[in-house]
């Protein structure tokens, strides 16, 4: 797929970006790079190979869900202008 100095004035249109000429020219050619390089990976003989989510074999260690700090609700509410049932009460601001 080409791509061609129209089409990043329209993205850029799109985007609400200000580009010049030369500024678009760039684009463009970085834009043809990155697509020739995704040609190729598509040519690529992926048969048999199975997605990874990560290319290394390990696992994140997660901690144990437990509550380690009392509720303080209360307290932290106790400044607030207006509460009702543990909720904060905020004007509304969209009709």
């Amino acid at each position: 797929m080409a791509i061609e100095h129209e089409d990043v004035r329209r993205a850029a249109h799109l985007a609400m970006l200000g580009l010049d000429e030369r500024e678009a020219e760039r684009y463009v050619t970085d834009l043809s790079r990155i697509l020739e390089m995704v040609d190729r990976l598509q040519e690529v003989d992926t048969e048999g190979v199975a997605p990874l989510a990560h290319p290394l074999d390990t696992t994140q260690p997660l901690r144990a869900d437990e509550v380690i700090e009392p509720n303080r609700r209360d307290a932290l509410q106790a400044c607030a202008p207006a509460v009702t049932d543990g909720l904060y009460l905020v004007p509304r601001v969209v009709e």
